[in-house]
């Protein structure tokens, strides 16, 4: 039981970058080259390159060769969902902050 918690936290270090939650957000509803994704998040080719090879390692992005175009998408619609739900979590305790801060200004 113990090995799923380190699996666990293993994906959840991949999730805890910026950049890569950038990247998995661009890659929400289309596969994309990475020079499209250079186009939509501003990083440098190598920064870029560096976190693909991070997605594509921990099974979060599949990349495929197409002539001299590398394509990525994500592996799992549900990786999406996984953020969205974060973003939720974190979205309603921004909100019961700022709820803390009102009453605190009154």
């Amino acid at each position: 039981m113990n090995e799923i918690f380190e699996l666990h936290a293993d994906i959840c270090k991949t999730f805890a970058n910026s950049k890569r939650l950038e990247i998995i957000d661009a890659l929400r509803d289309q596969e994309m080259t990475a020079s499209q994704l250079l186009m939509r998040i501003d990083t440098s080719k190598a920064n870029l390159s560096q976190h693909m090879k991070v997605l594509v390692e921990k099974g979060v992005v599949d990349s495929r060769k197409d002539g001299v175009k590398v394509y990525y998408r994500l592996s799992d619609e549900r990786i999406t969902k996984a953020c969205d739900l974060m973003r939720e979590v974190l979205i309603k305790r921004l909100e019961l902050n700022n709820e803390i801060l009102q009453n605190l200004r009154k």
